[in-house]
């Protein structure tokens, strides 16, 4: 028999009392309401989704809808909407998402992400250098996290890392919970002119790079896209690409330190490599709040019944920390060798750039605590600035000594 559950009183997003793992109220309702209603920040309501089952359900059914475009679409941020007017492929469902995806899979294969290795190691090894050239503390964040993923993903496109302090500060007010819709308008505006403006150089001197690449072979009349869809979605590579990694390595970094028994046996077996940097992306979950659909049409799930047109979250971080899936969810486990995790979606809209994000994060943790071994937070833990209310969880700033 299925049931409805009124709307609560319950508000939207909850927020995490330990900074390593989900707000406790996830626990409660996978048990007991795993699919249940919720009051959003922008208004209106969404059904949260909890258990893993469910989640992959919700992400990979086409009774759930990504069409942002669709009346009722759940936004956590002011002025969200606005982007759903003209989403990037990502909001899209097939076959308008898989034309666009196509496009740009062969960038992000295990083959070609393969050779961008000696450049990631590079980027990596030269800006510790300068980490060590400098006395502590120091903002890993500033200093490390968030030029490794910038200076990659800048790499990969084409865009000048000249232009960073630009777009990531941009990209931190279309990211954050704490922004106005005008403020959004703001820095969506000046984004989409910085992209065009750069889309216009590329036409006039072609590199060896991603934008490139599309601006000479998909971009009207030679190719299929229109200029403003090849904005959108250059945008959007640009902001997943180091907003999302630079938090992983910040938050995972604080998360292994805090963890010594684990760090000890990734230094003392690098094998184990690989399996970490798995067990960090479940354990964290930081895109825990991007995986927003809209039912299609009347469906039942967990015995609730959805109607059509009605917002559903699919939350990553309750599935990755379902005990059904992952015995003991709350231990940080490097052992585990459970690849079946969610922290990058599920389905066919699942993150195209998790090559990268692996490679990246592979090459930072070997790299980092073996030529930092002293390597400690400058802080307590409890009192770093967290990215609460963010669409990706992570951390403003990390103060770090050694």
């Amino acid at each position: 028999m299925s049931r409805t559950t009124a709307p609560d009183s319950r508000s939207f997003p909850l927020q995490r009392q330990c900074p390593f793992a989900p707000p406790p109220e996830y626990e409660r309702l996978r048990a007991e309401e795993p699919v249940s209603k919720a009051r959003l920040p922008t208004g209106g309501t969404a059904w949260l989704v909890t258990r893993y089952e469910d989640v992959r359900t919700v992400l990979s059914s086409p009774v759930f809808s990504a069409d942002g475009t669709r009346p009722g679409f759940p936004a956590l941020l002011q002025g969200q909407a606005q982007v759903l007017q003209r989403p990037p492929f990502i909001r899209m469902d097939p076959p308008q998402h898989s034309f666009y995806r196509r496009m740009l899979i062969q960038e992000f294969t295990l083959k070609r992400i393969k050779t961008m290795r000696p450049g990631i190691q590079a980027t990596v090894n030269g800006l510790l250098d300068d980490m060590l050239a400098t006395t502590p503390p120091v903002d890993l964040v500033e200093a490390f996290a968030l030029p490794v993923s910038s200076l990659v993903i800048c790499q990969l496109l084409g865009v000048p890392y000249d232009d960073h302090e630009f777009f990531q500060s941009r990209s931190k007010v279309g990211v954050s919970g704490e922004s106005t819709a005008e403020q959004f308008a703001t820095a969506l505006g000046e984004l989409r002119a910085y992209m065009d403006g750069l889309i216009t150089r590329k036409q006039q001197e072609p590199g060896d790079d991603l934008l490139s690449k599309l601006v000479t072979e998909q971009l009207e009349p030679a190719g299929e896209l229109r200029r403003d869809e090849l904005l959108m979605m250059c945008l959007m590579l640009l902001n997943a690409g180091h907003e999302t990694t630079a938090n992983m390595i910040s938050l995972g970094t604080v998360a292994l330190l805090e963890h010594p028994d684990q760090l000890a046996a990734l230094q003392e077996n690098p094998e184990l490599l690989p399996d970490t940097i798995e067990e960090l992306l479940r354990y964290l979950s930081i895109a825990d709040l991007v995986t927003a659909r809209i039912a299609a049409e009347d469906t039942e799930l967990s015995g609730t019944r959805i109607r059509a047109g009605e917002g559903v979250i699919a939350l990553l971080a309750a599935a990755d920390w379902d005990p059904g899936v992952f015995p003991e969810p709350e231990r940080l486990d490097v052992h585990r060798g459970n690849r079946h995790h969610v922290a990058f979606g599920y389905g066919v809209h699942q993150c195209l750039g998790q090559n990268l994000a692996r490679v990246e994060l592979e090459i930072v943790f070997s790299t980092l605590f073996r030529r930092i071994p002293t390597l400690r937070v400058a802080v307590p833990v409890d009192e770093l600035p967290y990215k609460h209310g963010n669409l990706a969880y992570g951390i403003h700033a990390l103060p770090v000594t050694w």
